[in-house]
């Protein structure tokens, strides 16, 4: 009998062998043949089996297919040299219409039935624990000698025929300072998962108790451990269970077919291939990727609109890398709310500014277009001025269809838990984002002043109590921007949309790219000749320059077409590098 001492060292070859002869007092492969690559593996009729490829394509994160065998090939030449898949897993399962029926050590037995049914291959993330030991990060499960956890999830695949199923997927506790490590580490290794699909609080994959993994070995978190997760290619052991085949095989999980290919050193080249790690969220905590090159893009807009040419001290109202951290939690959420209004003018019909509205409607015209739920809250009394202005949005194209509009009254001490929640519950928020353009807050004093110091109390709605209501409810983020920051916002979410590190994060690596849907997110950004039109059309509803109280093309007392126009060439042009 065989034990655990030396089996990382040991050629794939000869574990195979050692294997196939039932000689290990193991209960799974992780550790072993360090730097080889290992896989999973499904065995189906050959009916089914085109279906099973093209589902392995359509979520290439859980399932990357290194290799399909013919019909009643119990070998994988492209794999390895002297393999017989019928012995050289540690264990198997046997599915009979979507049951486990059983667990066995070797499928000879079967090899009849075996003539007719078509081996996958699909890749394992023990492939990548060298490579993560490499980098310095510690892998707790190899340390406390225990088959890596797997959890089900509530992320759904992209289905293909009778193939359909939630991802399954790995955790691995990481320390928070090796997070960015442990990506970079993954991220080229795409035959072995790639790179996380999640980092942080396992309820936002619908996992309720770390200590309880449906597949495999509870694995303790030490202090300063973050739970992170890779996709699993156990996600197509629930896709056989699903399909309810007559007769289906896998190998049981943690249980792997060990390949003679070894990892390959991928080295990252360019910016737009490098990924970053960023914390997007405490409550619930909660990690998000982008690359490199992106990131820098997006500080690059937060640059340009820091400029502050009407000299209005805006420089103290700055904080630095916000805007990412911000266009990060909005890329993630399903539904956001908007705000925006500022009555400086109070001797004026409408009292409005006209520095606010662009911005709040650009944001909204790059969220339908990313087909994510949008409204905006604003005060009762300029709800008809404001459901005019995005009708002829609407008619001008800068929206593709009207913004439901709200208004908030505090009736109660729970006025704002209830606006913001089901039923007032925090668990089921109808927002996750929160985002305020040019609008007025309460002062010490309960009042709201313009930037004059005028009390305008009688014409603003208690809107930021929604704010602070906000931060009570875990996994509902704020934001608060410039009429530039709503633009800066949209371009931001066009770059994040079209990176492929941060679009593969946000679909949890299943289903297929987004890109196909790149000039629809770009017909729905900000130009000169949208926001020179936007700006007319407030004009002739008498909403004044904010300064000025102008009913000229400007915003703020500044010139529309030498400095705003300026800035959203300048933004686009940032976009668009």
């Amino acid at each position: 009998m065989f034990f655990t001492g030396g089996l990382k060292s040991l050629l794939p070859h000869t574990l195979r062998r050692i294997i196939r002869c039932n000689r290990l007092s193991i209960s799974n492969t992780s550790g072993m043949a360090e730097g080889y690559k290992q896989a999973n593996v499904v065995i189906l009729h050959k009916s089914l089996a085109d279906d099973f490829e093209k589902f392995c394509h359509a979520n290439a994160g859980p399932l990357p297919l290194l290799y399909r065998s013919k019909p009643g090939d119990w070998k994988c030449p492209s794999l390895s040299s002297d393999s017989d898949i019928r012995t050289d897993c540690l264990q198997y399962r046997i599915y009979e219409h979507g049951a486990c029926t059983g667990s066995l050590k070797s499928l000879k037995e079967y090899s009849e039935q075996l003539k007719d049914m078509v081996t996958f291959y699909l890749g394992c993330s023990f492939s990548f624990e060298k490579a993560v030991q490499n980098a310095g990060i510690p892998v707790r499960n190899v340390e406390q000698k225990r088959n890596v956890s797997m959890y089900k999830t509530a992320v759904p695949c992209y289905s293909i025929s009778t193939f359909c199923c939630n991802l399954v997927v790995t955790m691995r506790p990481i320390p928070e300072s090796k997070l960015e490590a442990a990506v970079l580490a993954t991220s080229e290794l795409k035959e072995a998962h790639g790179a996380p699909i999640h980092m942080g609080d396992p309820g936002l994959l619908g996992i309720q108790d770390l200590s309880k993994p449906d597949y495999g070995d509870p694995v303790h978190l030490h202090t300063g451990d973050i739970p992170v997760f890779w996709a699993c290619g156990v996600t197509g052991v629930e896709a056989v269970i699903n399909c309810r085949a007559p007769l289906a095989f896998t190998h049981s999980p943690g249980c792997m077919f060990i390949t003679d290919l070894k990892n390959d050193h991928v080295t990252v080249r360019s910016s737009r291939e490098v990924p970053q790690v960023h914390c997007i969220s405490q409550d619930p905590l909660h990690y998000s990727i982008v690359s490199a090159e992106a990131a820098q893009k997006i500080k690059n807009l937060e640059t340009l609109i820091g400029i502050d040419p009407g000299d209005r001290g805006i420089i103290h109202l700055h904080r630095q890398d916000e805007l990412l951290k911000a266009c990060l939690s909005i890329s993630h959420a399903r539904s956001v709310l908007i705000t925006t209004g500022f009555p400086t003018h109070f001797t004026y019909e409408p009292p409005e500014e006209n520095d606010g509205p662009p911005g709040a409607l650009a944001i909204a015209a790059i969220l339908q277009a990313l087909e994510k739920e949008v409204a905006i809250v604003t005060d009762q009394r300029a709800m008809n001025l404001n459901k005019k202005i995005i009708e002829e949005a609407v008619q001008l194209g800068i929206l593709k269809r009207p913004v439901p509009l709200l208004s908030y009254q505090r009736e109660s001490a729970d006025s704002a838990l209830t606006f913001l929640c089901e039923n007032g519950n925090p668990g089921r928020p109808r927002f996750d984002h929160l985002i305020a353009i040019e609008r007025a807050g309460m002062a010490a004093d309960g009042n709201y002043y313009n930037a004059r110091k005028v009390n305008i109390k009688h014409l603003v709605d208690p809107i930021d109590e929604l704010f602070l209501a906000a931060q009570t409810i875990p996994g509902v983020t704020t934001t608060g921007v410039s009429n530039w920051g709503g633009y800066a916002i949209a371009c931001a979410l066009y770059i994040l949309s079209t990176c492929e590190v941060h679009d593969r994060y946000l679909r949890k690596a299943v289903g297929f790219p987004q890109l196909s849907k790149k000039m629809i997110w770009l017909s729905a950004l900000p130009s000169v000749t949208k926001e020179e039109k936007l700006l007319k059309t407030l004009v002739r509803h008498g909403v004044r320059s904010g300064k000025t109280a102008s009913l000229e093309m400007e915003v703020d007392g500044l010139p529309f077409y030498s400095t705003h126009s300026l800035m959203i060439e300048k933004l686009l042009q940032e976009v668009q590098q």
